[in-house]
């Protein structure tokens, strides 16, 4: 070996072991920087953003040397060939002093772009005198006479406390202003660590990402209250803002978590139960809280209104918000969610929100809710969100007397939700199922509303129906009188609004007989109703049951445009008695249609002295005038002057479902 290439491995050797020194006083600056904090602020999470050292490991030293870390910007251009042989002499003391001087001539490029990015990042005077300051330390380090070995060691120390001091201070104010560049800059001078440790924690850091997810920082520039008008700019500025957070949230639990911060004393203005978390008896000084029963959307959301007073919700938020609103007692933001929903609110919406407002409890909601139901039946019936329901929401549904809807029409849905419960609960979609997680539901069923046809085709051959109780309602259908049955046969009056009552006779008399024929009366009105049902007079003496048949005809044509066979029981008052349509009857106005009952009973008492022109008005309804005329043809004696028929139950409101 000769000695040119002697001596440049022994340089080479050198200089592995010097920079090692050097690269360890970098990295105990660098710590140092980290663990400060700058005006009571906690920087922890951004020091290790923006300041943690990459190292690479380089196998330049012999194999029984210790690791070196060298700079990243250094190792193309020194690093020994692959080929040079290693070289083990210490060397003369001229390469002493050359080896020397280039270490100081590395060290003094490393820290000058070190210094030259805080510089620019701070942005003040003060940093700028510490830059002056190292650079004359620097100078005089470089002029200052060759002195023996250990008198350069302990100079070589003193110089890097002097240099770990100008860089912590520097550091320091470069860390408040929080710049991009600093963090680029400082990356590019430091060294890198081994690549299998380096490797090791981008593997932990990528896992935790995979669960907790945390908001990028926002950068902070020098004097930014001076860019806010207001305090709730200022405010607003803080929100997802880890300057001078004191609190962190780990929110949400099935999905991806995610790390908010907070701040206690916003928070603790803005909820009652905040305050007594953070400043009650039992108060909490975690620096993390997890909140397993949020979703991340919704907290988010809560967080917006305590520093802006906005309400940011949208359809896939607006239950999780107000469950967050209740949880934390913040009225204002719950009434923004009901709002919200009531201005959204559709048929195809209608059964899922009225069991979230249950869930809630929102009466009000609710009631709206329901309102819907009743407007549009048929279509909140086919809606997605009708089979999700549970049975109680079912069983507040069919009690229902509003429902505008045919009572077969809505079997056969209640049938589609005993089918989607069964799979619910992991059983087999049977009859004998369906009945068993119906429970109390199908006995709010009103069966005797339906026709004969209706029932046969539909109920009677699902399955869910007993045959006995099949039976009874056949009988219910055919014969008279009327047996009992276990279901209900209120007819549902899918109308809005009050129900209203038109009398046309000024005095009642008595015995009024009944011979098979029909008492009959036309009539007009002025403006669109639907009538409901007859009110009757009932038997002079004892009580008795009256069987009936009511209809109203279109009179110019003989449509029978409603129709009912049923039966009253009289108490031998004078008052009359309800008998009602399956289906409320639209009247138009200004048409003729004829009112007709065929009673089969004892004699019973009768109007007199009637009217031909009768005016029912009412603050909710308005004005309807109806004016009566004598019925030609079969008729029982029934007239404007005297007769049955005294009573025209009907609504003013449109048509509903």
């Amino acid at each position: 070996m000769d000695a040119c290439d002697e001596s440049s491995a022994d340089e080479s050797q050198s200089f592995v072991h010097s920079s090692d020194e050097d690269s360890e006083a970098v990295t105990e600056i660098l710590n140092g920087a980290e663990s400060r904090s700058f005006d009571g602020l906690q920087t922890h999470s951004v020091h290790t953003q923006q300041f943690r050292v990459r190292t690479t490991s380089q196998s330049l030293a012999p194999e029984d040397s210790t690791p070196c870390y060298l700079p990243a910007t250094r190792l193309s251009k020194e690093s020994p060939g692959s080929g040079s042989p290693k070289c083990t002499s210490k060397g003369t003391a001229k390469d002493m002093s050359e080896r020397e001087r280039g270490q100081r001539n590395r060290n003094s490029k490393v820290e000058r772009a070190c210094f030259n990015a805080a510089a620019a990042a701070a942005g003040s005077s003060q940093s700028r005198n510490h830059l002056h300051q190292h650079h004359r330390h620097e100078s005089e380090a470089r002029n200052r006479p060759r002195e023996k070995s250990q008198n350069s060691n302990r100079n070589h120390c003193t110089l890097n406390f002097e240099r770990r001091s100008d860089f912590m201070t520097v550091a320091g104010a470069a860390t408040a202003a929080n710049s991009v560049n600093e963090k680029m800059a400082v990356d590019s001078a430091m060294c890198e660590e081994d690549e299998e440790e380096d490797g090791s924690q981008k593997n932990e850091l990528s896992c935790d990402s995979k669960e907790i997810s945390s908001f990028p920082p926002i950068p902070v520039v020098h004097n930014w209250q001076a860019t806010k008008a207001n305090v709730k700019e200022r405010l607003g500025f803080m929100f997802c803002n880890e300057l001078m957070a004191d609190v962190f949230f780990i929110v949400g639990k099935n999905g991806p978590r995610q790390r908010i911060p907070a701040h206690r004393f916003v928070l603790s203005i803005g909820s009652a139960v905040f305050d007594a978390m953070f400043n009650g008896g039992m108060a909490t000084d975690e620096k993390e809280i997890e909140l397993p029963d949020i979703e991340p959307a919704a907290f988010l959301c809560l967080l917006k209104f305590f520093y802006s007073d906005e309400v940011r919700i949208g359809p896939d938020t607006v239950m999780a918000s107000l469950y967050a609103a209740k949880k934390y007692a913040v009225p204002a933001l719950e009434l923004g969610c009901v709002d919200y929903l009531k201005k959204h609110l559709s048929s195809d919406n209608a059964f899922m929100l009225l069991m979230q407002a249950r869930l809630f409890d929102e009466p009000h909601l609710a009631t709206m809710c329901l309102e819907m139901i009743d407007k549009t039946t048929s279509e909140a019936l086919v809606a997605d969100g009708f089979t999700d329901i549970d049975l109680d929401t079912l069983c507040i549904v069919l009690e229902r007397d509003t429902l505008g809807i045919k009572e077969c029409k809505l079997f056969a849905a209640v049938a589609r939700w005993a089918e989607a419960e069964c799979k619910r609960q992991g059983v087999p979609a049977t009859p004998e199922n369906h009945r068993l997680v119906l429970g109390r539901a199908l006995h709010l069923i009103r069966f005797p509303l339906m026709t004969v046809e209706e029932f046969a085709v539909g109920a009677a051959q699902s399955g869910i129906l007993t045959d006995r109780e099949a039976l009874e309602l056949f009988l219910y259908f055919t014969v008279n009188p009327k047996p009992h049955v276990n279901f209900s046969g209120v007819l549902r009056c899918c109308l809005t609004g009050k129900e209203q009552v038109v009398s046309r006779f000024c005095e009642i008399e008595n015995r009024w007989g009944y011979s098979g024929t029909s008492d009959r009366i036309r009539f007009v009105v002025n403006r669109k109703i639907f009538i409901v049902g007859f009110g009757l007079y009932g038997s002079i003496q004892s009580p008795a049951e009256y069987t009936v048949n009511i209809q109203i005809l279109h009179t110019d044509t003989g449509h029978v445009c409603g129709v009912n066979d049923t039966s009253f029981l009289s108490d031998g008052s004078t008052s009359t008695f309800r008998v009602m349509f399956k289906e409320p009857v639209e009247i138009q106005p200004n048409t003729s249609y004829t009112a007709s009952a065929t009673l089969k009973g004892p004699d019973s008492y009768y109007g007199a002295k009637g009217l031909r022109k009768v005016t029912h008005e009412s603050i909710t309804s308005g004005k309807v005038i109806f004016q009566f005329t004598y019925a030609a043809g079969n008729n029982n004696g029934t007239s404007v002057e005297d007769g049955q028929i005294p009573e025209i139950v009907f609504y003013t409101s449109d048509l509903v479902g």
